[in-house]
């Protein structure tokens, strides 16, 4: 199988939204995470790690936050649902193996 660019898996993530945007509730990528709120924060990629997990937080209007579990403060990486999707199938199909060992 070829290799394939980070555009091709994720999508238009280096185009994520990156200031305020008043349409989308001052939610922005790179914020703070804890002004996201401290619930609905899951694991979905936990295992014998050690405890540093990616956590996931659906936010109202669709888009999905991530950030480090070690760092609940820290960044929030901020995806649309169609970049999350993207990112999820493509890694489903094996477009993101090469990162693997």
């Amino acid at each position: 199988m070829d290799r394939i660019s980070n555009d091709d898996i994720c999508g238009d993530i280096y185009g994520c939204q990156t200031r305020f945007d008043p349409a989308h509730d001052g939610i922005y990528n790179g914020m703070p995470a804890n002004q996201l709120g401290p619930d609905g924060w899951r694991k979905p990629w936990s295992g014998g790690n050690g405890g540093s997990c990616v956590e996931a937080k659906k936010l109202n209007d669709g888009r999905v936050a991530l950030r480090q579990s070690t760092d609940p403060d820290g960044p929030a990486l901020i995806y649309t649902n169609h970049e999350i999707t993207t990112f999820i199938e493509g890694a489903k199909s094996g477009q993101a193996d090469f990162l693997l060992g």
